[in-house]
This record gives structure tokens, C-alpha cells and sequence, in this order.
């Protein structure tokens, strides 16, 4: 497969690379209100949307799971986060938010603007358009 360097591919390149920063960085302020490390953030939306095992998170996330027992051991000091058997395997651990966690990952969620406000700006049909853009970009049609 040819690389596209056609300078409307290379602009668009640069505009995402601009909107992921952009992201990034009101996520990251955002956690950091809460007292939270992005990557701590990223978990606990995670686990707010369902109790997942650990393994699960670091395949999610692109990350050992060393790291994620870590970030889950400091939200779990802080009563954000439980660990409790799965029910469909003993032997499984789920860490789950707890409910001071999913309030938090609900504020937390609430607090960002930079994508759902311009995103607000277009028309369903629009945004209907770029959702499968994205899709599609990502493999997922």
C-alpha cells in the first residue's frame, strides 16, 4: 500500500496530530482537577463504563499490566476503585469504580469541551459523516 504525501493528506495528517494534542491536553487539566494523572483518568472512565479485568485494561490502553495494577492499587487507596472476584471465574479479578469513582469519572467526563463543543457546531448529518470517516480510518467499517 502506497504512503499518501499528497500535501491535503499531509494537511489533514497535521490536523488530527492537532486535534489528539489539543484533546490531550484539556484531558490531562482536566484529571489533574480531580487530583489525577491522565493515565489514572483513562482507567477510572474505563472502569466507570464496567468492571473489567486488568489484562483487559492494558490491552486497551497499549500498556503493560504492571502499570495497570499500579494505577489501580493508588485509585483504590483513594476508595475510586475495588477489585472483586468475577463472577464468571473465581479466579479472574475485576477492578470496578466504586461509587465516589463514577462520580468522578462522570464530573471528569462533563468537565471536557474541546471535542463536544466544535462537534456541537455541526449537523447530525455531519457528524453522522466524520463518525464513519473515523470508522473507517480506524478499520472499523
Amino acid at each position: 500500500m502506497a504512503t499518501r504525501t499528497d500535501p491535503l493528506t499531509l494537511e489533514v495528517v497535521e490536523l488530527i496530530g492537532t486535534v489528539v494534542a489539543r484533546y490531550h491536553e484539556e484531558y490531562d487539566r482536566a484529571a489533574a482537577e480531580h487530583s489525577l494523572t491522565g493515565a489514572q483518568a483513562r482507567v477510572l472512565g474505563l472502569l466507570a463504563l464496567e468492571p473489567t479485568p486488568m489484562r483487559k485494561i492494558a490491552v486497551k490502553l497499549k500498556c503493560e499490566p504492571s502499570n495497570v495494577t499500579g494505577i489501580v492499587d493508588r485509585l483504590e487507596t483513594r476508595g475510586l476503585v475495588e477489585r472483586r472476584p468475577d463472577p464468571a471465574d473465581r479466579r479472574v479479578k475485576l477492578a470496578a469504580a466504586t461509587e465516589a469513582g463514577a462520580r468522578t469519572a462522570r464530573e471528569l467526563r462533563d468537565s471536557l469541551n474541546f471535542a463536544r463543543e466544535p462537534l456541537a457546531g455541526l449537523s447530525d448529518g455531519e457528524r453522522t459523516v466524520l463518525r464513519d470517516l473515523l470508522r473507517r480510518m480506524l478499520g472499523e467499517a
